[in-house]
């Protein structure tokens, strides 16, 4: 459970830190080199499983250690910012991906829309990284019952 955790939490971090990564370079792009640079992303709509699946599996790491303290509690908390980034992403991210049609269209306040969905993908890049961290601590920590 400790290494599937880790997976799939490093797993998650991979396309929150590509969209770290690119927003210096996209977020003054011009309205149309904006829109056709986001069409980068599609299909990337499955690697959005990944948050709930390290909710869920960070979860299931937190029962698996609840017999020592430490790393229950920093299971539970990686599986909290997961459920945060979930929250994020439900608030921020997808009312702009809606909005825009998932980039297709353009509204009068594109601009704001593109703040939000960067700067919640950017919030988000920094959460999966401290969920990894806590999971790897939490494993880390974990000793097997004496004899």
């Amino acid at each position: 459970m400790q290494f599937l955790a880790i997976v799939i939490s490093a797993l998650a971090l991979i396309p929150a830190g590509a969209h770290l990564a690119a927003l210096p370079n996209k977020i003054s792009l011009p309205q149309q080199e904006y829109f056709t640079v986001q069409g980068i992303y599609y299909g990337w709509a499955i690697l959005g499983l990944l948050w709930p699946s390290a909710l869920i599996v960070n979860a299931l790491l937190a029962i698996s250690v609840r017999s020592q303290a430490w790393p229950f509690w920093l299971a539970l908390l990686a599986a909290l910012c997961f459920a945060i980034m979930l929250a994020i992403f439900v608030v921020w991210t997808l009312p702009a991906n809606q909005a825009t049609r998932n980039w297709t269209t353009v509204p009068a306040n594109w601009e704001a829309l593109r703040r939000q969905w960067e700067y919640s993908h950017a919030a988000n890049t920094a959460i999966v990284f401290a969920a990894l961290c806590l999971t790897t601590m939490s494993a880390l920590s974990w000793r097997p019952a004496g004899p």
